[in-house]
């Protein structure tokens, strides 16, 4: 269990409502609105799942992924290729860190957004796509 919820801001219920913070003890959970009931979610089981589904988009795609990572941070050696692979093949591994408020600004105007049941199952992930050029 993790003491935040990673995708704060990012995470709704199937109705469309926005799931707020909450914790028990010190387990970050979502609460979603069940008809005036506040259900809590386990923050570490939704946040594995979305990393899994992210993970496995960036797999089936490895080689692009590489390379646009590489050419953001602006580099193009073997260490860094070898560092962001290995990020990749870990990224479960970033459950119960917080994403910099910039970073999650920027993927909800880009309409990131996560869709999970009453259960703590993310039912659907809409993560923005970027069109093929005409290059």
């Amino acid at each position: 269990m993790a003491s935040v919820a990673m995708f704060e801001g990012l995470v709704f219920g199937e109705a469309g409502q926005e799931a707020g913070i909450g914790w028990v003890g010190g387990d970050a959970c979502y609460l979603l609105d069940d008809g005036g009931f506040q259900l809590h979610i386990d923050a570490t089981g939704v946040d594995r799942q979305v990393l899994q589904l992210i993970k496995e988009q960036v797999q089936a795609n490895r080689d692009i992924a590489v390379r646009g990572i590489l050419e953001m941070m602006g580099k193009d050696d073997v260490f860094s290729k070898t560092a962001v692979e290995y990020s990749i093949n870990r990224m479960e591994e970033a459950t119960g860190q917080r994403l910099p408020p910039e970073a999650r600004d920027l993927l909800r105007s880009l309409g990131f957004r996560i869709i999970i049941d009453i259960h703590g199952d993310v039912v659907q992930l809409d993560m923005p796509v970027e069109e093929a050029g005409d290059e």
